[in-house]
């Protein structure tokens, strides 16, 4: 009991703490989400942090797996995660989520000084570039294609009319929009 307490109150602190912030997001009551600068930002990151059943007497997961992450070295990644671990130590026993958290957020520059800024040019520019004639638009006709997985999660969640209940894809609709941003104003 009083270490759920302890939960709950590290749970409320949480949100109070980051409501509004849109770097945070809780994906459960014990998993939580904190995006390390701005969204544009090619040294930005995301770091993952989950409460097992013995949080705060042990440590919590801390991951980097995000799809977000994609782009940055499994080496950064790892020393981003010891130096993460390093302050777990020395915080066992207490809430820890908002000091990790604070503690990335202050050592983003040192964690990723040595990452190197995406400057790839994308496709579609060295092609309009190199010919002309070509529209640099040609790209945005191809349809989505649909795999069995997400046909069958459509159609769960329909009723029986085969109509969406109001709002149904709003995440979809967000990550759809941040993922065309990235590919495009790179």
């Amino acid at each position: 009991p009083l270490l759920y307490s302890l939960l709950q109150m590290e749970l409320e602190a949480l949100r109070s703490i980051y409501e509004g912030d849109t770097c945070f997001r809780e994906l459960s009551p014990v998993s939580f989400q904190y995006r390390i600068g701005e969204s544009g930002d090619p040294k930005a990151f995301l770091i993952e942090v989950s409460w097992p059943e013995t949080y705060p007497q042990t440590a919590p997961l801390i991951s980097m797996d995000a799809f977000f992450n994609n782009t940055i070295s499994s080496a950064i990644k790892q020393s981003i995660l010891d130096k993460l671990k390093v302050e777990v130590e020395a915080n066992l026993g207490t809430a820890m989520t908002y000091t990790l958290f604070e503690y990335a957020k202050d050592n983003k520059e040192v964690f990723m000084e040595n990452q190197p800024v995406n400057t790839v040019t994308s496709v579609s520019n060295s092609i309009a570039i190199g010919t002309p004639d070509v529209p640099a638009s040609k790209k945005k006709d191809k349809k989505e294609q649909l795999s069995k997985t997400q046909k069958r999660k459509l159609a769960d969640k329909t009723d029986n009319k085969g109509e969406l209940p109001r709002g149904w894809n709003w995440v979809d609709v967000i990550k759809v929009t941040a993922l065309y941003y990235m590919q495009h104003y790179e």
